[in-house]
């Protein structure tokens, strides 16, 4: 039950960087046992306003209040000292430390100028157990659990601080269903405490079952405050980007011929991949859908090269790939936008230009030497035509929102102009004003002859984007759907079903 006294109150909160105002004016306040949803397109300030209230970054004007008082700006030491905790969609927790080390980092328990383990540990279980997680051990390594377990020992770390506002940044952006009902059931016990939590995600099906009340920035200001987090889903994403959800989705690929430009035969990789095989013509949008787990992922990993199959055999252009060589897969006119873009896909310490140029850095070269300012004028117009935030090559990748960061690998692949790509988890913790975008690259893409193949984990954005969606279970291809025409119970039915009346794939010539 919530208090109506406000636990937080931000008044006219405004950042100014050199030449970009972050924030303009933006109001809003978190009640005590409140779950306070925030949402915006990035770059509407969420991360910049966040780091306001817990004293990383300080503002240009305004005023912060915690329980009536006013918060020193720019000291984070002050705001955790108040009981602001925040856990960004990073979470800072050292994997080769056991769980109790973790949580009580930076302000360890001491006994006669020793470490108390002890205490540490006692304490480690209560907090653990207040959160309903006692199956967690205190003397556990980090690198041992599960994404959802390594999120309530984040938790766990925040509540070891008596905090009483408790910042999410993007917490379910890495977990799969079921342990986001986990994350969910944490976050209501913080509530029913007394704990005030602002919950930031570009997951809108979750703020219903979640919230409290909505706040919708955008463009550095409130646009809605205090909304209920009831709100229809077609209101909020219409406050936050313009326009309605419905013109989300570009027109569905309908495949310009039908040349076959992949052509995956009997292709295994034991335990997760087993004889799956399937076509993709040019102009074609493939979706493949299924559970956290099914085998996708290592699926698009074996077409690729990246991984060597037990059996089968990839085709690109009629022409057979040689397994386990993803440089020949390039060559030929093969990319691959990997589900992890921050570990997998980007060199975050790069430049824009160097990311987009990586894999085809040939056509710059000349005896030895790169071309730098060839390197640039390309890479900028592909940043240009993807819409890219900020364009400039010459900027470090690290400084962009997630949803730009996805821009540069895709842009990547536009350089290099592929004839087929592979996305895994595309629009993977971006907003929906990024996903709108991403979503019309694909259908321009595929407009061009290439063919996309998307794993997605979200029903909807299979059934808007793709020509056809292959349904992948327990690391089997088992259904084929026309994606104009499938249903989310008809996904789901076959994602989770185990009968023997699975809608067999037609064979491939």
């Amino acid at each position: 039950m919530t208090d109506h006294e406000p636990l937080l109150e931000v008044r006219g909160i405004t950042k100014h960087y050199p030449g970009v105002q972050a924030l303009k004016g933006v109001d809003f306040d978190v009640r005590r046992g409140e779950v306070h949803c925030l949402l915006g397109p990035n770059g509407a300030g969420k991360s910049t306003l966040i780091k306001c209230v817990s004293g990383v970054v300080a503002p240009t004007d305004g005023e912060i209040r915690v329980e009536g008082q006013v918060l020193p700006v720019g000291e984070p030491s002050e705001s955790m000292a108040r009981g602001v905790g925040t856990i960004y969609q990073e979470l800072d927790l050292v994997e080769d430390l056991r769980v109790w080390e973790s949580i009580f980092l930076g302000h360890e328990s001491r006994r006669f100028g020793l470490l108390d383990r002890g205490r540490m540990r006692r304490e480690t279980n209560v907090l653990l157990e207040r959160l309903h997680h006692a199956d967690i051990h205190p003397d556990m390594f980090v690198r041992t659990l599960r994404p959802a377990g390594q999120q309530v020992v984040s938790i766990a770390r925040a509540l070891s601080r008596n905090v009483r506002l408790l910042i999410m940044d993007e917490p379910s952006a890495i977990l799969d269903d079921g342990e986001v009902e986990t994350l969910f059931e944490v976050v209501r016990r913080l509530a029913a405490d007394g704990v005030g939590v602002i919950y930031i995600s570009h997951r809108l099906d979750e703020i219903p079952r979640i919230g409290d009340r909505v706040t919708v920035l955008s463009d550095g200001r409130t646009v809605a405050t205090g909304l209920p987090a009831d709100t229809p889903r077609a209101e909020l994403v219409e406050k936050m980007v313009g326009r309605r959800v419905e013109q989300l989705f570009p027109d569905r690929a309908r495949g310009t011929s039908d040349d076959v430009v992949l052509d995956v035969r009997g292709i295994s990789g034991r335990p997760r991949v087993r004889e799956c095989s399937f076509q993709v013509r040019a102009g074609e949008v493939l979706g493949i859908g299924g559970l956290v787990g099914a085998g996708r992922t290592e699926l698009l990993r074996l077409v690729y090269g990246l991984e060597r199959p037990d059996t089968g055999e990839v085709y690109l252009d009629g022409a057979k790939l040689p397994a386990g060589r993803p440089e020949v897969a390039i060559r030929r006119g093969m990319g691959l936008a990997p589900e992890d873009r921050k570990s997998q896909g980007l060199l975050l310490g790069w430049s824009l230009a160097k990311n987009v140029s990586v894999s085809d850095l040939g056509r710059f070269t000349r005896f030895g030497l790169i071309d730098l300012g060839a390197e640039r004028d390309a890479t900028g117009a592909k940043l240009r035509e993807l819409n890219t935030v900020p364009d400039d090559p010459g900027r470090i990748t690290r400084e962009l929102s997630g949803g730009n960061q996805q821009k540069v690998v895709l842009a990547r692949w536009l350089l290099r102009q592929c004839r087929v790509l592979l996305l895994d988890e595309p629009t993977r913790g971006v907003d929906v004003g990024a996903k709108a975008e991403i979503y019309r690259l694909i259908s321009e893409l595929s407009a061009t002859g290439i063919g996309v193949v998307v794993v997605s984990s979200e029903m909807e954005e299979l059934m808007g984007l793709s020509t056809r969606i292959l349904i992948m279970r327990e690391g089997e291809l088992v259904a084929e759907l026309d994606g104009e025409r499938a249903t989310e119970v008809e996904l789901l039915s076959h994602a989770v079903a185990h009968t023997d009346t699975d809608v067999v794939l037609e064979e491939t010539s």
